[in-house]
């Protein structure tokens, strides 16, 4: 009896003990692993998140996919100075091949292939009778702000694609430095693409607008367009 009441007492005071030590773990804010001169930090964004997409995202997609445009998603990412890449794509096929297409957010993607196929190549046929082989761009996402301005360039939000030069079947290259005031055919042809493409895109600047651009096109889908120059 006496030796059933001591072993009574003893599991008493381990579970006593017990929660004495879980209440002072928690005093001291290590319950969850942090001492209390820690603050909790948030969960960082997995850079490799490929998220569903929403229900806007998911209509662009499909856009894509019925003009049979090829592309890859992306996943999400997250850079300093307030840059990133959400719901971007990478073309790898739109109809001609573009070298230095890195990721392009979906809206992008599918306004650049409408460019391609209803502006550039009907240009190119009227103006050389034959089709544009290959674009050159000088590429898409970068983390930069806008010259002069405080303001966050849409290449920081990989929503712009910056276009140099066009390539022919022939050997001929056209570039948007040489070409804007070139001979008769290359002006014609490299007009014919910027109106085009200020049909197509929010903003559009090309040699006239400023010093800046005088060796490509700029084509984004900012939100404070539309603008063409």
């Amino acid at each position: 009896m006496t030796r059933g009441r001591s072993a009574i007492i003893k599991s008493a005071m381990r579970v006593w003990g017990t929660i004495a030590l879980a209440l002072s773990l928690a005093a001291c804010g290590m319950i969850d692993g942090r001492s209390d001169n820690t603050r909790p930090q948030p969960r960082q964004q997995s850079t490799e998140r490929l998220p569903s997409p929403s229900t806007t995202l998911s209509q662009c997609l499909s856009g894509l996919d019925r003009a049979g445009v090829r592309y890859r998603r992306l996943p999400d990412r997250e850079f300093s100075g307030g840059c990133h890449a959400r719901d971007t794509v990478q073309l790898l096929q739109v109809g001609v091949p573009t070298r230095n297409l890195g990721a392009m957010t979906c809206p992008l993607a599918d306004r650049y292939g409408r460019w391609v196929r209803d502006v550039l190549q009907p240009a190119a046929q009227r103006n050389f009778g034959e089709q544009v082989t290959r674009v050159d761009a000088i590429g898409t996402y970068s983390c930069r702000r806008i010259n002069g301005s405080g303001r966050l360039s849409e290449h920081g939000k990989a929503n712009a694609i910056d276009i140099r030069a066009f390539a022919f079947a022939d050997g001929r290259t056209v570039t948007v430095e040489d070409g804007w005031n070139g001979d008769s055919r290359e002006r014609a042809f490299l007009r014919d693409l910027h109106a085009g493409a200020c049909r197509t895109f929010e903003i559009v600047l090309g040699p006239d607008a400023n010093a800046d651009h005088r060796d490509h096109f700029h084509f984004d889908m900012g939100d404070r367009g539309p603008y063409c120059r």
